[in-house]
């Protein structure tokens, strides 16, 4: 092999490996969605874990004097709850977005509370 194949070999193989890290660590990707069934099935394996959902709004909850907005996530599996300081999105919207899956408390295997905290929807 010539020294100019090796440097185009070098180039392409440098090249793939850069577009697959920015690949991976792009939320946009079609793939890598947690179903909500999976989360309320064992809550406590995902406390504390960041997660990616996708599904539909079902419902808003507005409670400004606490500073409380949160909404329902509804994906084909189940339904959850996402708290968000951002902006509520309407109820029908289709979302995804990242998040970190809390309890309120977790007693003797039981979870109390479950809901997602959104990080960024996308």
């Amino acid at each position: 092999m010539s020294l100019k194949n090796k440097d185009v070999l070098v180039f392409y193989s440098a090249a793939a490996i850069a577009i697959m890290l920015l690949l991976a660590g792009c939320d946009a990707l079609p793939f890598g969605y947690t179903a909500v069934k999976d989360i309320s099935a064992a809550p406590v394996n995902f406390e504390g874990k960041e997660v990616k959902l996708k599904g539909r709004v079902i419902s808003i909850i507005r409670l400004p004097m606490l500073d409380v907005k949160a909404y329902t996530l509804k994906d084909d599996t189940g339904e959850i709850s996402v708290a968000t300081l951002g902006e509520l999105p309407a109820v029908n919207d289709e979302v995804a977005l990242r998040g970190t899956v809390r309890s309120a408390m977790i007693i003797g295997g039981q979870v109390m509370g479950l809901r997602v905290e959104e990080i960024r929807r996308f």
